[in-house]
């Protein structure tokens, strides 16, 4: 889904060495530091192609990372990852029935056992996913509109579903009077 979406238990935090609740300027500098330990032209020895890759993966590390919105998109897609062993199901936005009740929009979605899946629209900016309406329509913006994904857990049951978050689709909105 994302071009940065690790595979390998390899994440861009990892990759410069620093936590995943590091501040912008511990980042920068383990960035840095990273940066000339494996720079091609730095190096005393003949260019390798780990080195190469290596460099490369500073690179992007401190792209994602060192852009706040990146990293938000980033840092949600890694905890979405860590919990795909409960997920039940992928839903798109178009399986959701958005609930207006005033105050916030609600997204939800049946389980099996009866119970629903659901978010709402001020859970969805807090994990960075802003939520925007006009009228009776309404459509997510994301770090960089690249899509996004989040798990959702069913409030009786021990499933989870990912619902998929695609900016470029409008939703209408039902009236929840």
């Amino acid at each position: 889904m994302f071009p940065w979406k690790n595979t390998s238990r390899e994440t861009h935090y990892h990759t410069l060495s620093v936590e995943e609740d590091a501040n912008l300027e511990e980042i920068r500098s383990n960035y840095r530091s990273a940066l000339l330990a494996c720079h091609p032209d730095k190096l005393q020895t003949p260019r390798q192609s780990d080195v190469g890759d290596r460099f490369l993966k500073v690179q992007q590390a401190w792209e994602i990372l060192g852009n706040p919105k990146l990293r938000a998109a980033y840092d949600n897609e890694l905890r979405a990852s860590r919990q795909d062993l409960g997920v039940a199901e992928e839903l798109s936005l178009e399986d959701m029935t958005i609930e207006d009740d005033a105050q916030v929009l609600i997204l939800c979605y049946q389980c099996r056992c009866g119970d629903y899946f659901s978010v709402d629209s001020s859970e969805l900016e807090k994990m960075g996913y802003k939520v925007s309406r006009e009228e009776k329509e309404l459509w997510f913006e994301t770090p960089e509109d690249l899509p996004a994904s989040v798990v959702i857990p069913c409030g009786s049951c021990s499933l989870q579903v990912r619902l998929l978050i695609i900016t470029d689709i409008k939703l209408p909105i039902h009236d929840h009077s």
